[in-house]
């Protein structure tokens, strides 16, 4: 495929139900094919099975260009690392009611333990965008424990008081590595950046049962005891790092899968750069709306929609005519 047909990719967003969801995704994306009383916890933006939208690739799913594209799209680092694999996930979270507390797994232990699952690890990263007053996350241990000690509050309903809260407000960024014992709670509407996976293992649920079945959700307790990291690491805030000295771009954080940036632009204010052969980039506009121009074409995005640009597109152009932020993820070296 030669370079010239590469283009922006506009990816179709799904809506994933949840039981601690709400409504404020349908109110963004519009219900679609969702019953209109589904509580909708998530919008999956970017996903390997999730369909282009547009151009010579429309109808397919990012999957299915990915494996033909290769590192046009990708790009070499990605390549590297997984192979001729979308390795990214994008989404919107809707928390309602508090999810359940959980951890995921690391690259070593998906890939061995969960292989049948095709899933990778799963580090991610989480940009509020709106709360309630008083909202918080759940995020590690308060202090190092041992599995067995861990295990025993949990039989007895007192895990809760071994983990730390944190309070959240919007703009804030929290990282959150492969082991880390964590939740969201009520009041969240949140950005997403992980590793493409979704093994989530469940460790208390508050006694909630499954709709369909009217029986307590699935735990995952074995797996988690596995995977979590016991050390009780202390919380790092993920503080902006600017970029450009007026704060336009800042660097919210980075890990070894993902970094991820928020650009602010302005009437005057816009941005022009190329891209890098090593890696894919992800453009979220999280306020406002945004055009962004390339080599042979142009593509307005409305507040929520996703583009991915592929390793190898080349010189690119995002300007608003109004106020407007985007987040940008790629791969770092």
């Amino acid at each position: 495929m030669a370079d010239q047909e590469l283009y922006p990719f506009q990816i179709q967003h799904q809506l994933v139900p949840r039981i601690w969801g709400g409504q404020r995704l349908v109110e963004i994306f519009g219900a679609g094919d969702v019953a209109a009383d589904e509580p909708i916890g998530e919008a999956w933006l970017v996903y390997d099975q999730n369909i282009v939208l547009n151009g010579l690739w429309a109808g397919q799913s990012l999957a299915s260009v990915t494996q033909q594209l290769g590192p046009q799209l990708i790009g070499t680092r990605p390549l590297a690392h997984y192979g001729v694999d979308f390795p990214l996930l994008v989404k919107f979270l809707d928390v309602h009611q508090n999810i359940s507390i959980q951890v995921h797994p690391d690259d070593a232990y998906a890939h061995t333990r969960e292989a049948e699952s095709g899933f990778h690890g799963k580090t991610e990263a989480w940009y509020i965008l709106d709360t309630r007053p008083g909202a918080t996350i759940i995020h590690g241990l308060l202090e190092a424990t041992t599995p067995r000690t861990f295990a025993n509050a949990l039989a007895n309903d007192a895990c809760e008081k071994m983990l730390r809260f944190v309070g959240v407000r919007k703009d804030d960024t929290i990282l959150v590595p492969a082991g880390t014992i964590h939740a969201i709670n009520a009041g969240v509407l949140l950005y997403e950046v992980q590793q493409k996976s979704d093994l989530t293992y469940r460790v208390y649920d508050y006694g909630r049962q499954d709709t369909k079945t009217g029986r307590p959700r699935e735990l995952h307790i074995d797996k988690a005891l596995d995977v979590i990291d016991f050390s009780g690491a202390t919380f790092m805030p993920q503080d902006p790092y600017p970029i450009e000295p007026d704060g336009s771009r800042v660097r919210l954080t980075s890990c070894p899968f993902f970094t991820l940036e928020r650009w602010s632009l302005t009437a005057t204010r816009g941005f022009a750069w190329e891209t890098n052969p090593a890696t894919l980039e992800i453009l979220t506009v999280i306020e406002g709306s945004v055009t962004l121009e390339w080599d042979s074409g142009a593509l307005p995005l409305a507040y929520g929609a996703s583009v991915v640009l592929p390793a190898q597109l080349g010189a690119c152009h995002l300007y608003s005519p109004t106020p407007a932020r985007v987040l940008r993820v790629f791969v770092p070296g």
